[in-house]
């Protein structure tokens, strides 16, 4: 199980909030590229970027962060926020990105998911953000009616490289993964699950673990990281150990 850190960007700065609330922000460093280089020298793989201002605005704010993110380490990041089309898609790839999350658009315009996945294979992973079970869009400011499990089935066949599945209630707020609902959307569809949401200490870690036979493939993991309730080495120690 891959364990991914999570850099979320607000005004060119890493920040994170408190269950997506804009005016909830805890600044924990103004140089996003030096804590994707602290992250790549404890051994992360790959690392996730927000682009949260992006997700509220619906189109791409933080370019020049990303780029000096890309241009700053080795591994690979994966983007999201405020992408909600092609070009958007294309930008970001193009400016080095590996893989692109696509959030609200994928329950707006499934389409949009399909095309995307036809035009950049292994390139687009789908992000479902849920509260109680029902997907939340815009930056989290909506909630749908819509199951989480029933948009993760749309796209069982068009070739997404992974569902990042996020669960609001417990994002920021170090309770805990919700593992009963990340274990029933992994069993629900074949494509790689990546949790997020919830993680605090190494036991979160290891509770997790138990569902790769599932199709978990992941876990992003950010405040735990920032507050130093979980060491990102003893993360990646931990999930090789039970590879």
């Amino acid at each position: 199980m891959i364990i991914i850190p999570a850099i979320d960007i607000k005004s060119g700065r890493c920040v994170r909030l408190f269950q997506g609330d804009m005016d909830t922000e805890t600044v924990f460093s103004d140089d996003p590229a030096a804590m994707a280089r602290r992250w790549e020298n404890e051994g992360a793989e790959i690392i996730h970027v927000i682009d949260l201002d992006g997700a509220f605005e619906k189109s791409p704010q933080n370019l020049r962060s990303i780029k000096k993110i890309i241009e700053s380490i080795k591994v690979p990041i994966q983007v999201g926020g405020g992408i909600r089309n092609i070009d958007n898609i294309k930008l970001f790839l193009d400016l080095g990105v590996t893989r692109v999350i696509i959030g609200t658009e994928a329950v707006k315009n499934p389409q949009l998911v399909k095309d995307a996945c036809r035009l950049f294979p292994k390139q687009i992973i789908v992000g479902i953000d849920a509260r109680n079970g029902l997907v939340a869009i815009e930056g989290w400011a909506q909630t749908t009616k819509m199951m989480a499990v029933d948009l993760a089935k749309k796209f069982e066949d068009c070739g997404v490289a992974a569902i990042n599945f996020t669960d609001i209630y417990r994002d920021g707020m170090q309770t805990g993964p919700n593992i009963v609902e990340t274990r029933l959307l992994a069993e629900a569809v074949s494509i790689p699950v990546i949790a997020s949401g919830g993680v605090s200490t190494i036991e979160d870690i290891i509770n997790l673990i138990p569902l790769k036979p599932a199709g978990v493939v992941g876990v992003i993991t950010g405040k735990a990281l920032y507050s130093g309730t979980l060491s990102l080495k003893e993360a990646i120690e931990v999930s090789k150990k039970y590879h």
